[in-house]
């Protein structure tokens, strides 16, 4: 192997799946051969079968829709406010300057810490559970963006003024087109971090959700229904971050280049 050097599709492909493959032939032989107790973790039959009842008997895809629901309201809020706030930083410095020490403290403010009051201010409903992943999720993406679009190339700019744009042209036709790439790359990380947010959202004061499911699982001791909820969550991310990257693609060809 090259450091840097590319691989074809198929390459990744067979290389993804060989992981997957290694992943669980190294759980199956922990748990079927007995060097790991079941009530500690369940094979991956017994998780199987176990998900396969929580499905059809207990109602795990409305859990799963609700979650994502969730996750999808907080995120797309704190996106909605947090990418113009971004661009403004990155583009006018005074703006930085007046807001960077705030973004800079409160993106340091885990979001679980704010759970108890966010049940005093909002109870236990969904807002809680919405503003939860909002607070986890704003401050990273304004200050992720201020940084992209801070950093675009400064001869893009300056041709630009000898073309004789104006300031909002400028920000309109240079910095947001030159950014947007990046930025749509910065939504989809944090939109994992956001499924975090979630969960332990759920944990505390929730009668629905992946999360919730999890909980009660725990207290029944059933390690196959914990893992498959893991495992759900794992199957949506991956899900999501396959779509993200194809719509980054089809949004902003420009960026293969």
């Amino acid at each position: 192997m090259t450091p840097l050097a590319p691989i074809s599709n198929s390459a990744r492909v067979v290389l993804g799946i060989l992981f997957f493959v290694l992943f669980f032939a190294a759980w199956s032989f922990a748990t079927f051969g007995g060097y790991v107790s079941a009530t500690f973790l369940a094979d991956p039959l017994t998780m199987l079968m176990e998900g396969w009842l929580l499905l059809v008997k207990q109602g795990f895809a409305f859990d799963i829709g609700i979650t994502i629901w969730r996750v999808l309201g907080g995120f797309v809020m704190a996106a909605l406010l947090a990418v113009p706030i971004g661009i403004l930083m990155g583009a006018y410095k005074p703006i930085e300057a007046f807001l960077e020490p705030f973004v800079s403290f409160a993106r340091y403010l885990p979001a679980s810490a704010f759970i108890p009051l966010l049940i005093l201010w909002a109870g236990i409903g969904e807002m809680q559970k919405l503003l939860v992943i909002f607070i986890g999720s704003v401050f990273q993406i304004v200050l992720m963006v201020a940084v992209t679009v801070g950093g675009v190339r400064r001869d893009l700019v300056e041709a630009a003024l000898t073309l004789g744009a104006r300031d909002r042209g400028i920000l309109a036709r240079v910095l947001v087109p030159a950014s947007a790439p990046a930025i749509a790359e910065i939504a989809r990380l944090v939109l994992g971090w956001a499924w975090t947010y979630v969960i332990i959202a759920e944990l505390i004061g929730s009668s629905s959700g992946i999360g919730h499911m999890i909980t009660d699982s725990q207290a029944l001791l059933a390690t196959g229904q914990i893992i498959f909820g893991i495992l759900v969550i794992g199957v949506i991310g991956l899900i999501s971050d396959y779509l993200f990257k194809s719509a980054n693609r089809w949004l902003f060809p420009w960026s293969l280049a």
